[in-house]
């Protein structure tokens, strides 16, 4: 049997390990979060013995397991002379993004409970630094949302996939709450007439047909997306010969949740129409009211 290919998912607690596991997920693979280093032999030949079971595995491990440094490097090596072929991905943030991080959830640091919260994130730092010049890619989510950190790990997900063609993502957002940190290609769309101006409308979003019909039927629009269709249509071959596996189309507005979403929807429709794979992805939808 072929062994399938491992994903290791590590780094400083509160780094969004948690969201990077779901978004493999997200992506097929079998994910397993806090998986002691010292169980994964048994797992991955538990996995050769279902033939077809699990093609790609991602599992996430760190100092919640106490043997996890201790043992990890020892049991790798073991593991890649018997054929499996591992990648580590480590995440990481800046102390001040850690100490607000944990400030909102209120969860307990796995190294804080003989010591201050300062203390344990620094102390954590140390003991990952020899994994983590071990790791490719090394990815800093300090200033990265949800969706950002998602997106980064698709577009990970997806290299080496047997499936080779491009998936596209759109996203709406609003200015008013930062660029899509990662977007390949972003389209400004306040200069279309804003719904948020008419009392009535203010309140929906733009998944209703009263926001969808306001945005589409005006000669503005029409002619906008009739121009940036064909320019989606020249461009979209052009990044996938270039061997992208995952193209990001932003599409903004002020705060996310009119305009920019109402395009979003159509730019989707028309990429999938096209036949490729397309996720939508509102970020900012329930931010503003």
């Amino acid at each position: 049997m072929k062994a399938p290919p491992i994903t290791i998912v590590t780094g400083r607690s509160g780094s969004g390990k948690s969201t990077a596991l779901a978004a493999f997920e997200d992506s097929g693979y079998y994910c397993v979060d806090n998986m002691p280093v010292s169980l994964l032999p048994g797992f991955l030949n538990l996995s050769l013995n279902h033939a077809g079971a699990y093609t790609s595995l991602a599992f996430g491990m760190d100092l919640r397991d106490n043997g996890f440094i201790r043992q990890y490097e020892s049991t790798l090596d073991t593991l890649k002379g018997l054929g499996f072929h591992f990648r580590i991905i480590f995440l990481e943030a800046d102390e001040k993004t850690l100490l607000r991080r944990y400030s909102q959830t209120r969860r307990r640091h796995p190294l804080a409970l003989k010591k201050s919260l300062h203390d344990a994130i620094r102390s954590e730092k140390t003991i990952l630094a020899s994994l983590r010049r071990k790791a490719n890619p090394i990815i800093d989510t300090s200033d990265l949302n949800v969706h950002d950190l998602k997106s980064i790990i698709r577009k990970i997900a997806t290299v080496g996939a047997e499936d080779e063609s491009m998936n596209v993502q759109v996203i709406s957002f609003g200015y008013k709450y930062g660029l899509p940190v990662h977007a390949d290609l972003v389209m400004d769309v306040r200069f279309l007439k804003n719904p948020y101006f008419e009392p009535s409308l203010r309140p929906l979003s733009g998944k209703t047909e009263k926001i969808r019909s306001f945005v589409l039927n005006t000669d503005q629009t029409c002619l906008f997306l009739q121009k940036y269709f064909d320019l989606l249509d020249l461009l979209v071959p052009q990044y996938e010969n270039e061997g992208k596996s995952y193209l990001t189309i932003a599409v903004g507005c002020t705060g996310g949740r009119h305009r920019s979403v109402v395009i979003a929807g159509q730019l989707c429709d028309h990429i999938t129409a096209l036949g490729r794979k397309t996720e939508l992805t509102h970020r900012d939808i329930d931010k503003s009211h």
